[in-house]
Order: C-alpha cells, then sequence, then structure tokens
C-alpha cells in the first residue's frame, strides 16, 4: 500500500517562511547600558559565576594560603617605574609550560565572538600601517598621561594625572642602562633590574622594535610564545583562567608605541584566542577619551583591564583597570590604574624630544 502523505496544519507554511526570514536578518544590536548599571550588573554576574564555583573550588582553594594577587602596575608608585613591558611579572601562573589546553584556548569562540570580531578589524588596521626604520643605537619615544593607584595603606588610593615621558634603548644588549623615564618634569634612570649582573637583553622584558620583529607573525604560534615566555614570579599558583589573564596582561604591556605593523596584527588576531575576552562598550582612557573596548577580567580576584581604541583608526589609546567588586582595597568600580597614550616617535638620544634636530617627528597611535 502506497502511504499518504499527511498535510501540513493550517499555519506551518506561514510559521516555516517566519522562520526563514528570522535566520535571515542580523542579531538584534546590543544596548549599551549606562556605566554605572553595567557595573551593577556585571557585579551580580561575578557573585553567580563565584556562588556556583564554589563547591568545585573549595578544596583547591583550601590547600592554598590565602593572598591577593594585584597587577605590579597597581601596586607601584608613580615615581617608582620600570619598564612597562615588566608590569605583569606579579602575576602569578600554573602549568608546566604555562600554555593552555586547545580546547580552552579555542572552544569560548562562541563566547568572544563580537571582541573576536573587533580585533579582527583592528588587527587589519594594524597592519595597514607603514613600518618604521629604527636602529639599534636609537631610542623608542612615548609620552602618556597615567593615574596608578597607592596601595601602601591597605587601601587604593588613586594618584593624580601625570605627565610621564620614556626613552628605551633599542640595542639588543644585554644592557644595565636601558634608557629614561620623566614624571612631571623629573628625570629618572631605567636601569636593570637588582642582581642581574649580566644587564638585561632584549626579550619580552625589554621588548626593542627588532625583537618584536622576530616574534611569529602567526596567532597561534605568537600565543604559545607568549603563554611560555609570560613571567612568572617563584611561589604561588593560580588556576588556568589566571594564566590567561596574566597573557592578556602582557598583551597589553606590549601594546602601544612603535609597533612592526605585522606584530601588531599577529598580537591582536592572538589576544582574540584567549578566554574570557569581550567587548567593553564604556570603555576610556586617562584622559577621557571613549573608544572601542576590549576587557579581561580577573575573577578570581575582582579586577577588569580594559583597552581603548580609537573609533575611526582603531589605534590604540590607552587602558585602565577598576576593581570589580568590594574588596579590602575599595569598592566596586574603584579606580586602580588608567593611562593615555599621546605621541610616540623614534629619536637618536635619550632625553630628547622628537621635533629636535636631526630627529623625526613623533606621531600619535601608531599601535
Amino acid at each position: 500500500m502506497i502511504g499518504r502523505r499527511t498535510p501540513a496544519s493550517p499555519g506551518s507554511h506561514e510559521r516555516h517562511d517566519r522562520e526563514e526570514l528570522a535566520r535571515l536578518l542580523p542579531p538584534p544590536a546590543d544596548q549599551d547600558l549606562p556605566y554605572e548599571q553595567h557595573l551593577r550588573h556585571k557585579e551580580l554576574l561575578m557573585h553567580r559565576i563565584d556562588r556556583d564555583q564554589n563547591a568545585a573550588d573549595s578544596r583547591t582553594r583550601d590547600a592554598r594560603p590565602a593572598r591577593r594577587w594585584l597587577r605590579p602596575a597597581v601596586l607601584a608608585p608613580a615615581t617608582a617605574l620600570a619598564l612597562a613591558c615588566a608590569l605583569t611579572a606579579g602575576i602569578a601562573l600554573s602549568g608546566d609550560d604555562g600554555r593552555p589546553a586547545d580546547t580552552a584556548r579555542h572552544g569560548a569562540a562562541t563566547d568572544m565572538q563580537p571582541a573576536a570580531a573587533l580585533l579582527h578589524r583592528i588587527s587589519d588596521a594594524a597592519q595597514q600601517r607603514r613600518a618604521p626604520t629604527v636602529r639599534d643605537d636609537q631610542f623608542l619615544y612615548t609620552r602618556e598621561k597615567a593615574r596608578d593607584a597607592e596601595l601602601t595603606g591597605g587601601k587604593a588610593k588613586i594618584g593624580p594625572l601625570r605627565t610621564r615621558e620614556s626613552w628605551t634603548a633599542q640595542h639588543p644588549g644585554p644592557l644595565h642602562k636601558l634608557g629614561l623615564v620623566r614624571v612631571d618634569g623629573e628625570t629618572l634612570p631605567i636601569n636593570a633590574e637588582l642582581g642581574d649582573t649580566e644587564g638585561t637583553p632584549a626579550g619580552i622584558n625589554r621588548p626593542t622594535y627588532r625583537w618584536l620583529s622576530s616574534l611569529p607573525t602567526d596567532p597561534d604560534k605568537l600565543l604559545d610564545k607568549l603563554y611560555a615566555e609570560t613571567p612568572r614570579p617563584e611561589g604561588g599558583t593560580l588556576d588556568e583562567r589566571e594564566r590567561d589573564q596574566a597573557v592578556f596582561e602582557q598583551i597589553g604591556q606590549l601594546l602601544g608605541g612603535v609597533m612592526p605593523p605585522d606584530t601588531g596584527a599577529a598580537l591582536y588576531r592572538a589576544a582574540a584566542k584567549i578566554p574570557g575576552v569581550e567587548r567593553a562598550p564604556r570603555a576610556h582612557d586617562a584622559v577621557g577619551r571613549q573608544g572601542l573596548g576590549i576587557a579581561r577580567d580577573d575573577k578570581r580576584h575582582g579586577i577588569r583591564t580594559e583597552w581603548v581604541f580609537d573609533k575611526k583608526d582603531f589605534s590604540f589609546l590607552g587602558s585602565r583597570s577598576y576593581l570589580t567588586e568590594d574588596t579590602g582595597y575599595g569598592k566596586a568600580g574603584t579606580l586602580l590604574s588608567s593611562k593615555a597614550e599621546l605621541e610616540h616617535a623614534v629619536v637618536d638620544k635619550a632625553g630628547r624630544r622628537p621635533g629636535g634636530t636631526g630627529e623625526r617627528a613623533g606621531t600619535a597611535h601608531r599601535s
């Protein structure tokens, strides 16, 4: 017997047509919340996540001494400056080689799709910029506005907005004199770390233009290298999420300044692969310039770090970090650090500003 075809139910064709049209339409645009409301919603979400993870994490937490790790950029006074690239050394890592499992790194693509799309656009813009010529006997000049929190009294006390200028030597080294830094007119030397009798060579702790140019331009290989070489302090371990945060912070320290176009493009695409990276719609730098934001939360310590990019040309404007929950250092929303990149150039002598005799004029936001 030949079976009969069941007739379609009334309205099924119309419903099918509506579903087909819905799949063709773009997803609805996210509506930006006011900044304070955004923080309140975010804090509630973080508390729910922490509550759900308490049972699974309690055994690990009980096995470790209680300690609070903060970014060294937050801990350091404004006048006790070191190389910016070394600021992430105070974040503890875990694992044998500091590298996340591929499933953890690539499995978050769905969660961070909007951030990845933005980082890919920023990467494309970075790759189109002109590559400068930088000799080993020259210095990279940076001028920025910055604020940092003092925590010596047990509470986060944000300092005043200061003008910082730095001149970093480009010789591959190892060097004992790494350059100069000038804060509100006071000039200080940048020296190799105490005990470093051999001097500091070019590398992740002193990223010269030549060293940056030598990095892999394949995002996966670059990310592997960053996970392997991001500094880790002695003692203490944190979970995989905090290793991801450490590498995110390390990439942030490399941004800005005079950057090889291919390296800059690869750094942004590598950042897009880190789990937990997301859009930050209300991001702004130290001088109040609002732009396109990329952020990641250190949920264990309640700190959010944001990068800010120009809305027109996708250049790096600056960064900031603040508390996302009430801690002993302050309430949620307390600012910990903020920076605005103003000018970058290549100069022939430390202490000399761009535009002087024989120097190329600096161009802002080259990264």
